[in-house]
């Protein structure tokens, strides 16, 4: 039931400041959603809480004003670049801070880096390609509105976003579906040459992508799922037409895929915002793609994987659109199976994306 606003006046001007921004924001949020005020409601006290309680988990500006943009986006194709100095370093664990705000139909679902030069490759859950130029978007600063993906890239009514990833103009593009079929393709396949909405793959033959990364073709390929299972094989066995690089067992689903060497490690991000870095030398290459998956961190659902070189950062996305960045160097490194430590805080949320952002 409404409460009545009691008098402020002996406030301290920045919390009395603070507050009436509040007021202003609710009175947008109804406006612009008056479907939809029991989410905007949770929202605004999550924004309350998360500005309370993170006061001392920021440790300063991350970096230097940059080209490189956060891009944002829902499978559904809203989309939003933000530049990515404007994301304060937080203390792993932190609750990060609110970005895209999207319907409770389509939460945010991806989350890449790209410079404003580079131009983003758009996989629709169709096998469907398209070129989007970073550029294009509308630089948008944090917490700001997204724009639809649909005023460059014309998906079909049933159609959605499945993969997002810049183009990063050399090595090989490596795409792995649902069901553990992997596929890869030269840079120059999307040059200027591509057309746009161009079928790359047929979903009929292996289930819709789920996950890609960029590779120079001499290293491992460290395939997820889930529910926390993962191969790891030579991307050079993964035949011209394919390969199936993970056998699915029924109920589970392929989530992350990334290029890795023998000395390096992989940071996944489980929903419940539990992360770890997996080191290789303690996760034995298969000989072959197509075997069933080995564990390699404990987690109800597995939302990605990411290369985790030392002095990286680490962006992860929930689905009430809080963005938190920090150290990959604040997540101990392991050899061996474990159940990850908190880095983001939740409340009546989880994760569903994560990146790397390389220094």
């Amino acid at each position: 039931m409404p409460v009545d606003r009691p008098d402020l006046s002996g406030l301290p001007l920045e919390v009395l400041s603070y507050i009436q921004s509040l007021e202003t924001e609710i009175a947008s949020l109804r406006a612009a959603s008056p479907e939809r005020p029991l989410r905007a409601a949770a929202v605004t006290r999550e924004r309350s809480e998360a500005s309370l309680e993170n006061d001392d988990e920021l440790v300063g500006p991350s970096e230097a004003p940059t080209t490189f943009n956060t891009i944002t986006a829902t499978a559904g194709g809203i989309i939003k670049r933000t530049p990515r100095h404007l994301y304060d370093r937080q203390r792993r664990g932190g609750m990060g801070v609110f970005d895209l705000d999207a319907p409770d139909s389509d939460p945010p679902a991806f989350l890449t880096v790209a410079d404003i030069s580079q131009t983003l490759i758009v996989m629709t859950t169709l096998g469907r390609v398209f070129p989007l130029p970073v550029g294009q978007l509308i630089e948008s600063p944090v917490r700001g509105r997204g724009e639809s993906i649909r005023k460059w890239v014309p998906l079909n009514a049933e159609e959605r976003i499945a993969l997002l990833t810049p183009d990063m103009g050399a090595g090989y593009l490596t795409m792995v579906t649902r069901r553990g079929q992997v596929r890869r393709w030269r840079y120059n396949v999307f040059g200027r040459a591509l057309q746009p909405g161009t079928i790359l793959y047929e979903v009929r033959d292996g289930g819709a992508p789920a996950a890609a990364c960029w590779s120079a073709a001499d290293a491992d390929l460290f395939i997820v799922t889930a529910k926390g299972l993962a191969i790891r094989f030579a991307e050079t066995q993964v035949a011209v037409r394919g390969s199936l690089g993970i056998r699915i067992d029924p109920g589970d689903e392929v989530t992350g895929v990334t290029s890795i060497r023998s000395d390096e490690g992989v940071f996944m991000l489980a929903a419940d915002g539990k992360g770890t870095v997996r080191e290789m030398s303690g996760f034995t290459l298969n000989k072959a793609p197509g075997s069933g998956g080995k564990q390699a961190m404990k987690a109800d659902r597995l939302v990605g994987a990411v290369l985790a070189r030392s002095g990286d950062d680490i962006l992860a996305i929930s689905g009430l659109g809080k963005i938190i960045r920090f150290a990959v160097d604040e997540t101990p490194a392991k050899e061996g199976v474990v159940q990850g430590v908190g880095c983001m805080t939740l409340r009546r949320d989880e994760c569903t994306a994560v990146t790397a952002a390389g220094m």
